[in-house]
């Protein structure tokens, strides 16, 4: 029996419709005839989703009982058992109770398409594992539960369930998502526009890359090497000369007149030594087109043009952005350029693009040298030309008529021996000097068709030729040598000014510099190694590239640091020559600056939190000084009133000097457990006792200590709220100070209002004052420790209640925000973690925003 395919609706955001389309799907199915069965669907009392089940066929729940509370499951023996061709499973990411036969399932679904079954499922895209980090720093929420993002690729069939933002808002305005009581709080929070905008463009991207990997993989089994202009990808050949940046920008304008444009910037280097372009100006270039949305790469190969084309057919692009040549117009005789060889050979596929700009017709420049040694190319050329070119030469003039005198002839063989000297060197010039002064006595010295020559004239004629030949050859081969050796120096020098500018600067990381080693050198990896002595491991510090070397001995290339054996910079690809290790030396000396500056950093960050530990050291005593001195100073007049033998108080006088020192001692205990509260967050000793609690039983007794509860608080905590992971004290503690510092600034005939629900895998508690409020830019600083914002009066505190409940919350691994209450006035909103299926969760109602609830 074959494997089972497997369909997924992907949804943009919650409420979409992605159950809704998977049971459309499943009528069409039944009929067309298909046995098609309901394994497992939650409708969370929406009517519409709950008339869609009617008319498909349901296999019976599993019930589970797990800490006394009984929940439903699926139940795959009996799906097996049944053996359906297509099961419908909703909530693909969901997590199952302890006790079922997978933790996930999406595991249940793997088993059933193992054994043959077709599923339809359905999964958000923030459900997706790798997209976690991203979804929370957008909404704020650390999804719970996910789903690998390999298992829903390998899915054969994803189809995206899509809604703006504007109308899946008021869908849920309407009811049709959540029950009425919980709209507000998801409108105002998950469901805010910039939510669902942000959300849904993952979920575009996603399924595009999704179909981009289709089509790549579709190409590949097919062998097409032709562009499919699908989707706009324009590459951008660049040289490292200073018109690059001009190319990034024009093809970035390209990208943009089209939706989903992509721009790839990619640089092409010989693989025979130092790139031939300045690696500043490179930089710059990978920066702006990384700023303005592209990528930068790099590739090696020796013919330019093939290599472009060849990078361009791979990630199918469909334009290629080059800019008219620096050459000179006699620089042409060399060839037709790379803009005229990408153009004559892209084809029709490929539509290329000759962007004019400043450096046209400049001259490009001497070429940044790869050493005193020619390509093997070159030296193949100057080898034709120095032994084929004499032959022709000779076997042209022996069949031409006319004489053109012995001193012609020698001019012409000259002519030969020099082309080879500036094209092969020194040795393809000595032999064609050699073997033309031979054809020279053989052909056109008297007597002809011998190796002898009658006139002594011409035998001085012949040597002067030989002598002026290699004298030429010998003078254009230094000429040519000092030339890349200048160059070459000229690239060094460059190359060790921006180095040494970087680290004057301070900018550049060791991954970005050992990236920088890399491509300078056209290296497959390289890594930087350090051991704290001679018989210990080496221990890579840092690293760049596939597979980098675990030791030394495993590089191609190696370079001490510092003149020691106890830092290495070690390259993989390929064995350097001599002279580019005085390069890769300063590189790898920097690799050392750069690797010490991390370190002291790192040290400077821990001495910069002694001394804001000092710093708030300082405040506490300043703070102190007068905070603790008044309760102090108010006990100590009434227990000296009380012992004084000169007054006699009456029952009521005495009981209100016992309520004076009973206040003031109450105002010490939260004083300095505040205190003692802000110096263990400080130190980081708070170790949070996690467990599942009912809210409603946690604060009314945070309450206790606000004065006349009853009046000034009005509580609205359900009792249907899911249990909430987190230790009872910290929150008892956090909710006291948020309420008491809410209290503090209401007025009097203004209760403060304490409420709290639910939303997706979260509780939020919030507490609402109708006081002066707090601008914008001082709502992240009233949670600073011994701030007080307005005209607090003095005594009122020292400051760290709100410090302490943020800090409270955060160990907590929930958050304490505050917003404007509309209307004036301020709410603190405290999000707490809900626990993953509690027993009060399970009796509320399904479209109560549970866990459950929040796949729909």
């Amino acid at each position: 029996m074959g494997r089972g395919k497997l369909r997924i609706y992907l949804g943009s955001a919650p409420g979409v419709g992605k159950t809704y389309a998977m049971l459309s799907e499943a009528h069409r199915r039944v009929e067309r005839g298909t046995d098609c069965v309901v394994a497992f669907v939650e409708h969370h009392d929406r009517p519409r989703t709950e008339v869609m089940l009617h008319g498909l066929e349901r296999i019976p729940r599993q019930e589970i009982t797990y800490r006394g509370a009984v929940f439903p499951e699926m139940d795959v023996d009996a799906v097996l058992r049944r053996a359906p061709a297509v099961a419908l499973v909703d909530e693909l990411a969901h997590t199952n109770v302890p006790g079922s036969r997978h933790a996930k399932r999406w595991q249940d679904v793997e088993e059933l398409l193992a054994a043959g079954i077709d599923v339809i499922s359905t999964v958000n895209i923030q459900h997706l594992e790798s997209l976690g980090d991203v979804v929370e720093s957008i909404t704020g929420v650390r999804q719970q539960e996910t789903v690998p993002d390999e298992f829903v690729r390998r899915a054969d069939q994803i189809e995206l369930v899509d809604m703006s933002p504007q109308a899946l808002r008021r869908r849920m305005a309407h009811g049709n998502i959540y029950q009425p009581d919980k709209v507000d709080a998801a409108l105002s929070n998950y469901f805010r526009p910039g939510n669902l905008t942000a959300l849904r463009e993952l979920a575009l991207l996603w399924v595009a890359d999704r179909a981009d990997e289709y089509l790549q993989e579709y190409r590949g089994e097919h062998n097409i090497r032709s562009t499919w202009q699908a989707r706009e990808r324009i590459v951008v050949g660049l040289t490292g000369g200073p018109e690059g940046r001009t190319l990034i920008r024009r093809a970035a304008r390209l990208a943009e007149k089209g939706a989903g444009g992509e721009v790839l910037a990619v640089y092409i280097a010989r693989s025979d030594g130092l790139t031939a372009a300045s690696p500043k100006e490179l930089a710059v270039q990978r920066t702006l087109v990384e700023d303005l949305g592209g990528t930068f790469h790099h590739v090696v190969g020796d013919d330019i043009p093939a290599a472009l084309l060849e990078f361009a057919r791979g990630v199918n692009a469909t334009q290629i952005v080059l800019g008219s040549s620096r050459r000179k117009t006699w620089q042409y005789m060399f060839g037709p350029g790379v803009g005229a060889t990408v153009a004559r050979e892209s084809g029709p596929d490929l539509d290329v693009h000759i962007v004019t700009h400043e450096e046209v017709a400049k001259g490009r420049g001497l070429p940044v040298a790869r050493g005193a040694r020619l390509g093997r190319s070159r030296i193949v050329w100057g080898w034709l030309i120095g032994v084929g070119g004499p032959a022709l030469l000779a076997l042209a003039l022996t069949h031409v008529d006319a004489d053109l005198g012995l001193a012609n002839d020698m001019l012409l063989f000259l002519a030969l021996t020099v082309a080879a000297a500036l094209v092969g060197g020194l040795l393809p010039a000595l032999a064609s000097a050699a073997f033309g002064s031979l054809l020279l006595n053989y052909f056109f010295t008297p007597p002809k068709h011998l190796f002898t020559v009658a006139d002594p004239k011409n035998i001085v004629a012949i040597a002067i030729f030989v002598g002026v030949a290699v004298s030429v050859a010998s003078v254009v081969d230094l000429a040519a040598r000092r030339t890349h050796q200048a160059s070459r120096l000229r690239a060094e020098s460059e190359i060790l000014s921006f180095l040494a500018g970087s680290v004057l600067r301070g900018e550049t990381s060791l991954e970005a510099l050992l990236e920088r080693v890399r491509e300078t050198f056209a290296m497959e990896s390289v890594a930087l190694m350090e051991r704290a002595g001679d018989t210990e491991p080496w221990t890579v510090a840092g690293s760049v590239g596939p597979h980098p070397p675990d030791r030394p001995e495993d590089a191609d290339v190696d370079m001490p640091v510092g003149g020691g054996y106890d830092m290495v910079l070690a390259l993989s690809g390929r064995v350097l020559p001599a002279e580019d290790r005085r390069v890769l030396a300063a590189f790898a000396a920097q690799a050392a600056v750069v690797l010490d500056r991390q370190r002291l950093q790192s040290e400077a960050d821990r001495a910069r939190t002694l001394a804001e530990g000092n710093r708030i050291r300082t405040a506490l005593l300043a703070a102190v000084s007068h905070d603790l001195r008044t309760p102090l100073a108010g006990i100590k007049a009434s227990v000296s009133s009380l012992r004084s033998e000169d007054v006699d108080w009456s029952p009521e006088d005495r009981a209100e000097l016992l309520a004076g020192i009973e206040e003031g001692a109450d105002r010490l205990d939260h004083l300095v457990g505040n205190l003692l509260d802000m110096s263990r967050l400080q130190t980081g000793t708070i170790n949070p006792l996690i467990r599942e609690i009912d809210l409603d039983e946690v604060v009314p007794m945070a309450l206790v200590g606000v004065p006349d509860p009853e009046a000034s608080v009005q509580l609205d905590v359900p009792e249907t709220l899911p249990m909430v992971t987190v230790d009872k004290g910290l929150l008892e503690r956090a909710v006291a100070n948020v309420v008491e510092n809410a209290v503090k600034y209401s007025p009097h005939d203004e209760p403060v209002l304490v409420s709290a629900s639910a939303l997706g895998d979260r509780v939020e508690l919030r507490v609402v004052d109708r006081g002066p409020g707090v601008p914008d830019e001082a709502k992240d600083r009233i949670f600073a420790p011994f701030q007080r914002y307005g005209d607090a009066p003095r005594g009122a505190g020292v400051g760290l209640g709100l410090a302490v409940a943020r800090g409270f919350a955060e160990a907590m691994g929930g958050t304490l925000t505050a917003e404007d209450t509309p209307g004036g006035g301020l709410t603190m909103v405290l999000t707490l973690r809900a626990a993953p299926r509690t027993p009060r969760a399970a009796a509320a109602a399904p479209g109560a925003a549970t866990q459950r609830g929040r796949h729909a």
